[in-house]
């Protein structure tokens, strides 16, 4: 009975261990790994249920007559930026060099045609991997459309993230996240998107507040959001989400999508720590405005570096983070530019820190290098960044509005986007905040 017994347990363990790891066929060939592809789809659907929890988050925060016209912003990327990543956004990104390698190109990735069959080395469908990037390329425009909410043509904005997809993010994808990116090469280390998404979103937002100017009546006239309970829900689903956002950045299941996960959970709640003392100390008040934009700025922070740094270099980053942000919105407030959501204070400054702070805090082993190098580096890709996403955001918002316009007109504004642009209504019943 006992040898039964025995024998038994070992048939499961030997199953459980076939079942482990990457399999490859006779011809050496990867085979599907059930497990990281599980992972990898469950990550995909994490990031893609971040764009409504934006939509709500950024919904929240407008005034009631412009709450569909701002969820809409997200919606359409999803719409927009998923048809074009399937024609020719992966292949831009993933593909091998062309233009000096400006970009990508590969022709077995356009329409996705010839990865119907694909099995990646890590045990996962490419059609996984496929899906996996191209929510990230869909919630990156999205969330521009935060620094220019309330007074932009639904028209103009989704020419422009179109345009935004494919001469800004795909390029930028391909420089940081190829194997044969400049920036990859490098050895730049940007684990979920610091740089791909957050400082290019960031500087993108600067220059597209500054190009429209502000909202009509900013800021002599209360703009108070609409619903904060909205807002709230949008951080609550941005936070699970990002857990997929970072951890899926693994391409894995195993201990560095374990280490990726708890520095993410660690970082969102030290920022989150950091925001309320600042009110605390400052105000006397904890606002819950105050408190998710201390989670988005840990976040954001640690987005970079999710596979690069232990707990306490997490904590240090989510920390410092939202004490950077505050600052930053604060200066915005003085300065008097009407970046609307905060998106470059938030996304822009979170990034940059992240980025650059990691290289003081990475976990031993992680660069064979000497820090001031990879210092270096790090800052490099974020100039990089910073000055294409800004210089070719200024150049498209210019063309956009100089030929099919780009702002509402005096009287649209005024109305609001729900009404001129939609024929909608956000609430059944007037708000006084209209």
């Amino acid at each position: 009975m006992r040898k039964s017994k025995l024998a038994a347990v070992l048939a499961v363990i030997v199953a459980s261990l076939c079942r482990v790891g990457t399999v490859f066929a006779a011809d050496g060939s990867p085979e599907v790994d059930t497990g990281t592809t599980a992972w990898m789809l469950t990550s995909t659907g994490l990031v893609l249920l971040m764009v409504p929890g934006l939509a709500m988050f950024y919904g929240g925060l407008v005034r009631t007559k412009n709450v569909l016209g701002t969820m809409m912003h997200s919606f359409a990327a999803m719409a927009i930026v998923g048809v074009l990543w399937m024609v020719c956004g992966y292949s831009m990104s993933f593909g091998s060099n062309v233009l000096g390698g400006w970009f990508g190109w590969n022709w077995d990735y356009f329409l996705l045609k010839g990865i119907d069959e694909s099995i990646m080395d890590a045990g996962i469908p490419e059609y996984v991997f496929a899906m996996f990037q191209g929510k990230f390329a869909i919630i990156t425009p999205a969330l521009i459309a935060g620094a220019f909410a309330e007074r932009v043509k639904f028209r103009g904005y989704c020419v422009f993230i179109a345009l935004w997809s494919l001469l800004i993010y795909n390029p930028l994808c391909h420089w940081v996240w190829a194997e044969d990116g400049f920036l990859f090469q490098k050895g730049a280390i940007d684990f979920a998107g610091g740089t791909v998404i957050h400082i290019s979103a960031g500087a993108a937002a600067l220059v597209a507040a500054f190009y429209l100017g502000p909202r009509r009546g900013y800021p002599k006239t209360a703009m108070h959001p609409n619903n904060l309970v909205m807002t709230l829900m949008g951080a609550g689903l941005l936070w699970v989400g990002w857990f997929g956002f970072n951890a899926g950045s693994s391409v894995d299941s195993g201990l560095v999508t374990a280490r990726a996960l708890a520095v993410t959970q660690v970082a969102a709640a030290a920022g989150a720590v950091s925001w309320m003392l600042l009110e605390g100390v400052l105000h006397k008040k904890v606002t819950t405005l105050g408190f998710v934009s201390g989670v988005l700025a840990g976040l954001v922070a640690i987005t970079p570096a999710a596979g690069a740094v232990q707990p306490w270099g997490a904590l240090i980053l989510g920390m410092v983070a939202s004490v950077l942000c505050y600052l930053a919105i604060e200066m915005k407030n003085k300065l008097g530019y009407d970046d609307t959501l905060d998106v470059f204070g938030i996304h822009g400054v979170a990034a940059l820190w992240g980025a650059i702070g990691l290289t003081f805090v990475l976990r031993p082993g992680t660069i064979d290098v000497t820090v001031a190098h990879q210092l270096w580096v790090q800052i490099e890709g974020c100039l990089v960044s910073l000055g294409y996403a800004g210089v070719m955001t200024f150049i498209l918002i210019l063309l956009i509005d100089k030929t099919i316009g780009f702002r509402m007109s005096e009287d649209e504004e005024k109305a609001g986007m729900d009404h001129s642009l939609h024929s909608e209504r956000g609430y059944g019943m007037l708000n006084l905040n209209s």
